[in-house]
């Protein structure tokens, strides 16, 4: 970008701000954008967008699809350069998803003795557990473990490494993730090594990677992705996973939750479970 970086910011109604990232996930120029939802303010029902775009043509699509809202107030301010991520994470507490305790190193000290818990430092990648995806995957997962154990797991678009990392420390002897994001896989591997977790992680962009071949087929895999991509893989992610096998997939908003769901009824997956966390929605299916 030829200006500072700067982050887009969009507030209003739920019904606005749902419909506007719905626009996003559906203009194939916005892609790659990230960008955040969530709930500012319950009392006055105010919802907020929250856009980081990386070029002057994704800004530009960005405040188009936004401004075809006229009930959403939008701005953008600038990011300091100081590291800004890692400034906000170190402030966020810990967080407790069933049997599974998240925390980062400011807070290694309150990690219970009869939970999981499993130190996760993010650095530039996703997942910290606190975002309704992250948590909903856990939460999906650890209802599956009262049942069972998966001895193969496939993490794809694993960021941070968190559910590897928690199927690894759960007793699955065969984890995998992947990232199209070098730096993810990076800060995935030395979170494995932190957790002494023996997941492994590659970079690869879909699920033709040896190593993903080589473990497969698998008896579960998480996709905490978006909804696109989560569409677009899911032929591969069926023939990732034996007959019989579970997907946890997240990354979708509630709204998007319908195509997603019809894309992987068409491959011949059944719907196993559903928990929603504030407007994001976390599937689980087996596939029959």
């Amino acid at each position: 970008m030829t200006d500072d970086a700067y982050q887009i910011i969009a507030r209003g109604p739920r019904a606005d701000a749902e419909a506007a990232a719905a626009a996003i996930d559906a203009d194939p120029a916005l892609e790659g954008a990230t960008y955040s939802i969530l709930e500012e303010d319950e009392d006055r029902g105010i919802w907020r967008i929250d856009a980081f775009p990386t070029s002057d043509e994704e800004a530009a699509g960005l405040q188009a699809a936004l401004a075809a809202f006229p009930a959403l107030k939008v701005s953008r301010e600038k990011l300091a350069d100081a590291d800004w991520l890692a400034m906000a994470l170190s402030g966020l507490p810990p967080v407790r998803a069933g049997r599974f305790f998240i925390y980062g190193a400011h807070d290694r000290g309150l990690a219970p003795p009869s939970t999981v818990n499993l130190r996760i430092e993010a650095g530039a990648a996703f997942g910290t557990g606190h975002h309704g995806t992250t948590v909903g995957c856990l939460l999906a997962y650890d209802r599956l473990l009262k049942a069972r154990r998966f001895a193969r797991v496939l993490d794809v678009g694993c960021g941070t490494g968190v559910l590897g990392i928690a199927a690894a420390r759960t007793g699955s002897p065969v984890v995998v993730g992947t990232d199209i994001d070098k730096v993810s896989v990076r800060i995935a591997r030395e979170n494995a090594k932190l957790n002494l977790a023996g997941a492994r992680f590659v970079h690869a962009f879909g699920l033709n990677h040896r190593a993903v071949k080589a473990s497969g087929p698998y008896d579960l895999v998480f996709a905490n992705i978006l909804a696109a991509p989560l569409v677009f893989l899911s032929q591969p992610i069926k023939l990732a996973l034996k007959p019989g096998g579970l997907a946890i997939l997240s990354g979708l908003l509630r709204s998007q939750e319908r195509r997603v769901l019809a894309a992987y009824r068409s491959k011949g997956f059944v719907l196993v479970r559903r928990i929603h966390r504030d407007a994001w929605a976390t599937l689980v299916l087996r596939r029959t």
